[in-house]
Formats: C-alpha cells, sequence, structure tokens
C-alpha cells in the first residue's frame, strides 16, 4: 500500500552521421606584395573531418569568385599562389571563396571566404596634379612668381610620401617650398611675344620613397599683355605683330555682313518679280469661249476688241449716232427705220456668203452643228440683242416692228 519505485540506468549511443568538412576560421585574411612574383605564396586555409573516419579533404577555388584566376590553391594543403602578376592601383583586395569537400563523399563540402589584400610597392613616378596654364607678363620683373604647382602619386600615401622639384631653365626659377608644391619665379625682368610667346619649361619631380621614382614633367607658360595690376589682357602674338591688319572677328564680322547684303538683295528681287502683274491666260490651252476679260468697265459689245465686227456694220451707219450703253438713254424708243432693199440685199448676201465658207471649210464644225449669225450694227432699229441690257420681260416689250425685216425675223423673234 505504500510507494514502489524503482531505478535503471540507460545508455544512449549517438550514431555518427557523414559530416562537412569544418574550417579553422570562419574567414581568413591574406596579404601579399604588389611586386610578388607568380607562384609566391600567399596563405594556407585548413579545414578537417568532424566525423570519426576523418575522412580526408580536399581543396579548391571558386572560380566565380576569381574569374581571372589571378590565385590557385594546393588540393591536399591548402596552400594558396598567385598565378598572375598583382597591381594594387588596379584592385587593392581580391575576395575568393575556398571549398573544403570530403574526397569519400564528394557530395559533403563546404566553403570559407578568403580575403586578399595587396601591399603596396613604390612603382609609380609622381607626376603634375593638373595641367596647369600658366602665363608670365611682359613687364614682369625678376624673381616674381607667377604659379604654384603640386604633384601626385599614385602609391599608397600612408606613409607620406614627400615630392622634390627641380629645373635647369635659364628663363624661369623652380624652388621646392618643402610642403610637396614648387613655385614657378621669374630670372630676369621683361618677356617679349616679338621674341618668344610660348615657353616650355622642364620640371623634375622625385619622390622619397623605395625604391625612388623619379619622372620630368613640362609646363606650357605663355607670354601675355598685362595691365599694372598684373591681369593679363591678352596673349596673341599675332595681334602685336601686325597692328594694322584685321583681327579674325573683324574679318568674320564683315563676311557676315556681305552674306547678310546679298541675302536681302536676292529677297527683293524675288518680291519685285512676285509683284508683276500676271497675265489673262496663264497657259496656251486655258482658252474659254465666249468669255472675254476687261480691266475697265465698258460698254458691252460694242467696246469688245475680242472679234472684228467690222464686217458686220451697215455701210449706211452713221458713227456719229454711236450712243454710250453704260448710262441710260435719254429716250426709250428711237424712231423706227424702214430698211430699204438695199439693206435686205446687204444681209442676204453677207449671210450667204457666211454659209458658202461655212459649208466649203473642211475644218469647219459637225454638219449637224447648228451656226446662228446675227447682224447688229450702229443706228440699227433692231438695236442690240445682247439680253445684258433688259431689265424687262419679253411681254413688255414690243417687238411687232421686226415683221418688216422679213418672215426670218418673224421665225427667229422668240429666240433672240
Amino acid at each position: 500500500m505504500g510507494p514502489f519505485k524503482d531505478m535503471a540506468t540507460v545508455r544512449i549511443l549517438v550514431e555518427d552521421v557523414d559530416e562537412p568538412p569544418v574550417f579553422t576560421k570562419s574567414g581568413y585574411v591574406l596579404e601579399v606584395m604588389e611586386d610578388a612574383k607568380i607562384n609566391t605564396l600567399v596563405g594556407t586555409v585548413t579545414a578537417q573531418d568532424p566525423d570519426a573516419a576523418r575522412s580526408p579533404v580536399k581543396y579548391s577555388v571558386d572560380r566565380h569568385t576569381d574569374m581571372d584566376r589571378i590565385f590557385n590553391i594546393d588540393s591536399g594543403n591548402g596552400s594558396i599562389f598567385t598565378s598572375k602578376p598583382l597591381d594594387r592601383e588596379s584592385f587593392l583586395w581580391h575576395n575568393i571563396t575556398v571549398i573544403a569537400t570530403e574526397i569519400s563523399n564528394p557530395k559533403e563540402s563546404s566553403r570559407v571566404p578568403v580575403y586578399i589584400k595587396v601591399l603596396d610597392v613604390n612603382d609609380n613616378a609622381p607626376e603634375f596634379a593638373t595641367v596647369y596654364e600658366i602665363f608670365v607678363c611682359e613687364n614682369a620683373k625678376a624673381e616674381q612668381i607667377i604659379h604654384t604647382v603640386s604633384a601626385v602619386d599614385k602609391d599608397d600615401s600612408y606613409s607620406g610620401l614627400r615630392f622634390s622639384y627641380s629645373s635647369a631653365d635659364t628663363n624661369f626659377t623652380v624652388k621646392d617650398n618643402g610642403d610637396n608644391t614648387a613655385s614657378i619665379y621669374t630670372r630676369r625682368n621683361g618677356y617679349s611675344r616679338h621674341e618668344m610667346n610660348t615657353y616650355l619649361l622642364p620640371v623634375v619631380i622625385s619622390d622619397y620613397g623605395f625604391p625612388v621614382q623619379i619622372s620630368t614633367g613640362t609646363l606650357t607658360i605663355r607670354v601675355c599683355a598685362c595691365d599694372h595690376k598684373g591681369n593679363m589682357q591678352s596673349c596673341t602674338a599675332e595681334a602685336l605683330s601686325h597692328p594694322t591688319g584685321l583681327s579674325t572677328g573683324a574679318l568674320i564680322a564683315i563676311l557676315l555682313c556681305i552674306i547678310i547684303l546679298l541675302v536681302t538683295v536676292v529677297l527683293f528681287a524675288a518680291l519685285r518679280r512676285q509683284r508683276k502683274k500676271e497675265p489673262l491666260i496663264v497657259s496656251k490651252e486655258d482658252i474659254r469661249d465666249n468669255i472675254v476679260s476687261y480691266n475697265d468697265e465698258g460698254g458691252g459689245e460694242e467696246d469688245t476688241q475680242a472679234f472684228d465686227i467690222g464686217t458686220l456694220r451697215n455701210p449706211e451707219a452713221i458713227e456719229d449716232s454711236k450712243l454710250r450703253r453704260d448710262i441710260v438713254p435719254e429716250t426709250l424708243f428711237f424712231p423706227r427705220r424702214t430698211p430699204s432693199a438695199r439693206d435686205n440685199t446687204d444681209v442676204r448676201d453677207f449671210i450667204n456668203q457666211r454659209l458658202k465658207e461655212n459649208d466649203l471649210d473642211p475644218t469647219a464644225p459637225p454638219y449637224d452643228s447648228l451656226a446662228t449669225y446675227a447682224y447688229e450694227g450702229n443706228g440699227s432699229v433692231a438695236e442690240s440683242l445682247s439680253s445684258l441690257e433688259s431689265v424687262t420681260t419679253d411681254g413688255d416689250q414690243d417687238y411687232d416692228y421686226l415683221s418688216d425685216w422679213g418672215p426670218r425675223f418673224k421665225k427667229t423673234s422668240r429666240y433672240v
């Protein structure tokens, strides 16, 4: 009825499972000199199989992280070597990845990053920091400073590289300021653009690295005209050598004026040509039958010049009795004149003659066309046959007097 208990010992055996190799560090930082030769040892990485079997491990470089194949690794001991020359000014750091793989089970592998720093070597010569534009005044005095220059070096300046400057030129003096800069001084009084408008000053620049690197830079110094304060005014030697000639700007301005004048003349001539009166009939093919254009107002058919109506005139017509058709006549009706036998003969002969000419003319209109003839002249009792002055209807006018002209006029009186 009391509490009962018992104790037993349980032993748990942990079975070995194949695991990937383990590197001794989570990452490696290595250094190599910039001037290292090919196959120089950079460093070593180490990895072991954590399993009881202690399977051997082989090493390789992930080429996705070393596309240029700058480094190689010993697959047996993990030693990393250089396979190409190095340049710190191009690549200061190289970050690669090393892979450790079990030989007995290639599926088990691990990776570790390796950071390789390229150490600087003084292998670059100093040079001017920029392209300098220097000028000296013609009225400059001796020992006058005209400019200050400085230099740079692509090598690492962590050690505090210093530069020195020197020159053996006879026209200018280069003085080292001791702070990596140099000042350019004149060596004489006055410089002439007639004698020399540009001077080339070679400057020797050296550093204090190991090994020492030396270079020679060239400064271009122009001779210019300056005011009393030393401000540059002109550096063109041609303007001083040819004072009586025209400058380039003046020649360009004159040329532009000539071109503008020629363009103006051409435009004026074109406008004058357009203002000329265009002909009434532009083309020979543009012929309008029975249409006559006038520039002024006239008196109707009596003023037209399109055809000669002299043939239709009555020989006994009185020229002095011509009336203007552009005004209302004082009398609405003229006294009737009875046509004589001679008048009928003239009209009959005229019509017969025109009819005969039309029948015999091979170029006349087709035979089934209608040729209409009319007689109209000054002093005719029939007056004008034109409808331009008709202000009343046919019913308002009296055409009975046309019966005296014969049956033909009775027949055609309704079509006038």
